[in-house]
Formats: C-alpha cells, structure tokens, sequence
C-alpha cells in the first residue's frame, strides 16, 4: 500500500438463512455501513426448507451496492461468509437446476439415519467433521439420486449458495475449506474430498467445486457484478468461511478456552481448537476456520424461531413482533416455570443427538400453570439444550475458560440472565453482535495484508457486559437439566411411533362456522 493511502474498509457479506447482511468495517473494527435485504424460506411438502437461488444473489448484490452507496471510504475488497449445509444443483452452464436445498431441510432424514446406523456411518462422522444427518449435503445427495434421479443425472456440478453466488460473481467455481467441512464430503485431515464419501453420494470429484483456504483471494468482479454493485471490476473479492467459525471470529472467541454461543433462528456452540478431530462418540462437529484454525462444537435447529412460534400459538393477541411484550411475559413467571420443561424441537433437533427424529413437548403440565409460564419454559428449553451442547464440547475433551454470546437473543436481559443462569458460568456480550459478518471481514483484512492477522479480533471485539450467574437460579436450573436430559431417551419410542402415524394425521385446520 502506498505511503499515507488510506487501508480503506472491507465489506463483510453474511449470506444467512432469512436474510443477507452486508456490513462496512474498517482495521480497527469500527462499522462504517451496513444494509440487509430478507428472503423467504419455503416448505412445499413437509420437511423441505427450500430457497430460490437468484432471489439471495439479487439480495446480495442490493446489500453491497447500499453500503457501497453510503460509505465515503475507499473499498479494499469483499469477503463472504454463508449459512452452511445448502445443497443446489448446477447445468453444465451454471444454471440452477434446484433449489437451494438449506440446513433445515429434513427430507434425508431416512437416508441420514441409514449412515448412522452403519459403522462407517461414524467413521465418516470423524474423517469429515460433519454428522451424519439431513442438514449435510452428504444424505441430501442420497436423496436426489434416489427419488430424483433423472434430475441428479443432469447435474453437471454440485454446489452451495455461497459457490453459486461466487460464481455469478466472479466467474469462477471454488468452495473454501470452511464450507467443504460442513458438506460430509471432505477429510478435514487431507483437506481433500473424500472418496468413500463421494462413492456413497454417486457423484465425482469434477462435479464439486475446487477446493481453496478461506483466505484465497479471487482477481475480481465480472464486468456485470462490478455494475451491479456498484464497485470496480478490480475488488478483490475474499472467498471466505462458514458463517459458524466466522461467528466466532466476529466475536472474538479465536483462542482455545474461548467458546461462541450464538442464538439467532437457530443457536450454537462452538470453541476453537488448533487441530481437527471429533470426539470418539460423534457428539460435536468439526468446522475449518483457517487451516490451523477449527470450529468444534454443535448446532441446535431450534433458536430464535421457539419464541417467534410462542408469540404466534401462546400470545396472538400481543401482535406481529411483539417479542419485547413476550419476554415480559416470561419474565412474570419463576425460575424453573413451576416445574414446566419444554423439548423445543418445532423443527427437530441437531446437537447433542444429531437426529431429526424428535419432536417439541411440554412435560409436567399442571392446572397451576398459564401461558407466563408456557413462554417462559420455551425460553428455558433453548437454554438447556445450548446447555447439553456445552457438555459435548467438554465431553470431547475441550476447556471451556470464557464463554461470549451473541445474536437477537442478546437484546432481551432477561434472556442474557437466563443463559448465564443455565450454564452456570459467566457470559460476555460484545458490543455490536454482528458475528459472521465482521468475522468475514476479518478474515478478509488477513487475506489481504490489512492486518497481520485473525488473532486481533479478540482485541478489536469491546465487551459490552458480563453477565455473571444468580446462585439460587443457577442451582434450580442445575437440578433440573438432569430431567430435560433424560427426557429425549424417555420420548425417542414415542417420537418413532408419532413419526409413523403422522401421515395419515389431518394438519389443516377446522373450519367452524360462527354461533348464530
């Protein structure tokens, strides 16, 4: 660079499952500008969370060109993060034959559980990092070649959404080693594509994307995408990472000990570790950051969304974005909600289980307890079950020394108590909680030499409070997490019996005519 130019700013652009978010940062971490655009995620049949491809690339390209329209600074290069685990199908062209099949997606769930059943299945577990459960793309290839396939033989390339907006981008096909880590489909110790893995899967390694480090910089924007967003066909653009070790890195939680909690539509736990590897029982995922740099921990489907539904089932009356009236409501009810557990698999469960069987329960229901108590229970669930993702990470031999946290959940105090409460330990909350996003340009600024390198972040990343645990709510909640434990064993033959009767069970809703 230069004597006396100015470094500029990165935009970090987190492609995630509801909306993308393009933000502005510069060296020293502060945001200059930021914009995001939301999608819808569709379910056409039950189990499918499907999304259309070229509605997130326009997101993408009207959230750079906002921040690019606002911010007076200099660009020095773009750097993407994305949600993991989607899966799309390619024409030789490049075209969507598919959509964008999301993390959230359970129609593999038979052929997820056929690789778990089989000791290979683990084996594969440990050589790729990734379980074996539909979120992966690994049983989602299953699913194609079984009940699509005509479609899966027209397939030229198998994708993410990430590779395909790269490609649209900058004309070129790559996958980082972040991402590749979360397909099942890559040995995280070779940093290779796995031949047994792609057996299983009936694919080739020519129909997947080359592999690159998270830091590999591409030479630039198509002449289309630098008009589209609003920049110079020069950018360098940084292919980037997953937007769970990114998370991590956004929040500073970069050295071994530090552990990411996160709790946005979904939650997850993650700690950094300088080597690669899953615990002998298969209880945590293993996701690059960097190659000396990995994301250990697991993710929980079921977040954010438990209190959007408890609005929607419980409080109807309080109105569309009423979370603040929500969380007050919780908050009329005691510490333990009255001896009320709520399982809040509404849209089953990954960590600590990695099973797409179960399904939400509310267990202890008495004639004493009202929706205060209901709402608060849900918020309790979340807790609990971060709580059994907790004890995976240390269960696969991990210290656990600081824990930060961010994401929506974050702005509720009465949530921040209650994690911290659920844990046990001390929770900070950093300033700003965009995590992927200022992760990914983190990222970035080390890819082009704009710092020396990721390590920085847990210096830029100010803590905003710490949040210590309340000593009686801490031992309430410590005797009862051995109960919502044990209850997913107690329910798994009546969550396989539900599972076979749900077919013929009616889901429309009963239309009653108005009293005369």
């Amino acid at each position: 660079m230069p004597q006396g130019a100015r470094p500029g700013v990165v935009i970090g652009v987190d492609i995630g499952t509801t909306s993308t978010k393009a933000v502005a940062y510069d060296t020293g971490g502060r945001q200059f500008a930021s914009h995001s655009v939301g999608y819808p995620l569709h379910d056409p049949q039950p189990g499918y969370a499907e999304q259309d491809p070229q509605v997130i690339l326009d997101a993408v390209l009207e959230s750079i060109r906002a921040v690019v329209a606002e911010t007076a600074e200099p660009v020095a290069g773009l750097s993407f993060g994305s949600a993991m685990h989607s899966l799309i199908g390619l024409s030789a062209e490049g075209s969507p034959l598919t959509p964008s099949v999301t993390w959230a997606d359970s129609r593999a769930t038979r052929q997820a559980e056929r690789l778990m059943a089989v000791p290979s299945g683990l084996a594969l577990h440990r050589r790729t990092g990734t379980p074996m459960h539909p979120m992966s793309p690994l049983p989602k290839l299953l699913w194609f070649a079984e009940q699509e396939p005509k479609l899966f033989e027209r397939v030229a390339h198998w994708v993410g959404i990430k590779e395909w907006v790269l490609l649209r981008l900058c004309d070129v096909l790559v996958t980082d080693h972040s991402i590749a880590s979360s397909t099942g489909l890559m040995d995280i110790h070779r940093l290779e594509w796995d031949s047994e893995a792609l057996t299983i899967a009936g694919i080739t390694q020519e129909q997947l994307p080359h592999l690159v480090s998270t830091t590999a910089v591409l030479p630039g924007l198509t002449a289309a995408a630098a008009v589209a967003t609003g920049l110079p066909q020069r950018t360098p653009v940084v292919v980037g990472a997953g937007d769970g070790p990114l998370a991590n890195l956004g929040l500073g939680a970069v050295h071994p000990g530090m552990v990411a909690c996160s709790i946005g539509t979904s939650g997850a736990m993650r700690v950094m570790v300088e080597r690669p590897g899953v615990d002998p029982l298969g209880g945590v995922f293993c996701y690059a950051l960097t190659e000396d740099r990995w994301a250990v921990g697991g993710a929980i489907n079921n977040g954010g969304i438990v209190l959007r539904w408890a609005g929607e089932a419980l409080a109807p009356d309080l109105g569309e974005h009423s979370e603040a009236e929500l969380v007050a409501l919780a908050a009329r009810a005691p510490v333990g909600s009255g001896g009320l557990i709520m399982l809040p698999y509404l849209h089953s469960e990954r960590a600590p289980h990695w099973s797409a069987l179960p399904r939400g329960a509310y267990v202890g229901l008495t004639h004493g307890h009202r929706r205060e108590h209901l709402v608060r229970a849900a918020l309790e669930g979340v807790c609990q079950q971060l709580a059994l993702v907790l004890a995976s990470v240390r269960a696969a031999g991990n210290e656990v020394r600081e824990i930060r946290a961010g994401g929506g959940f974050a702005r509720s105090g009465l949530w921040r108590q209650m994690l911290a409460d659920v844990l046990g330990l001390p929770v900070s909350f950093p300033a700003g909680r965009e995590g992927s996003s200022f992760g990914a340009a983190l990222l970035g600024m080390q890819a082009l030499g704009l710092i020396p390198s990721i390590d920085v972040a847990a210096d830029l990343v100010r803590i905003e409070e710490t949040v210590r645990p309340d000593a009686a709510a801490a031992a309430t909640y410590a005797s009862l997490l051995p109960l919502f434990a044990e209850l997913y064993d107690a329910l798994v033959p009546t969550f396989f019996s539900m599972r076979r009767l749900a077919p013929g069970l009616p889901t429309d809703p009963v239309l009653v005519a108005p009293p005369t």
